[in-house]
């Protein structure tokens, strides 16, 4: 997916976060910050970055090649952190679901989480929810399906993207 697809995705809300933070580092006012202000902002928002991660950073997004990170430039980088930050939630829940580990859930395995979170599931309900996510049609549901179950037009996850996650 594009950078600027990514972005497009992205809710005002997120923007609206993303903008605050790049402000509040730019300390002179100029609509651009450097490595050092960089790594000041990711903290902030919860990330721990090394420097070598922050240069990469830089040199990934910085598309005029100054230098330093504009705020279109920057929101295209948290974009991408936030779509991998996404997938690894999905790759976490899978590995919950998939109680032996084989790569599938089956429906018993799909039924004992699903108790476990307080809902009480008929055998039907069960099969139905296995019949909608798997796309194969060989009565489990595999990783790249339950990514597509997981996700939707609203998230920013995307199946290529996702197949390069490994779940085990």
């Amino acid at each position: 997916m594009t950078s600027k697809k990514l972005v497009a995705q992205l809710s005002a809300d997120q923007i609206e976060e993303f903008r605050e933070a790049f402000y509040m580092f730019d300390k002179d006012g100029d609509g651009r910050i450097t490595a050092k202000e960089l790594g000041t902002v990711l903290r902030s928002l919860g990330q721990n970055p090394t420097e070598t991660e922050l240069r990469d950073m830089i040199n990934e997004v910085d598309a005029d090649g100054n230098g330093t990170i504009e705020f279109n430039e920057f929101l295209s980088m948290m974009s991408k952190k936030s779509e991998k930050h996404e997938l690894e939630e999905i790759t976490d829940a899978f590995k919950i679901f998939d109680k032996n580990g084989d790569g599938y859930i089956n429906a018993a395995e799909l039924r004992h989480v699903m108790t476990n979170l307080g809902e009480k599931l008929s055998d039907k309900e069960v099969e139905d929810m296995i019949r909608e996510a798997d796309m194969d049609g060989d009565g489990r549901i595999n990783y790249q399906e339950f990514i597509r179950m997981m996700t939707s037009d609203d998230h920013h996850t995307s199946h290529q993207d996702a197949s390069k996650v490994n779940p085990l």
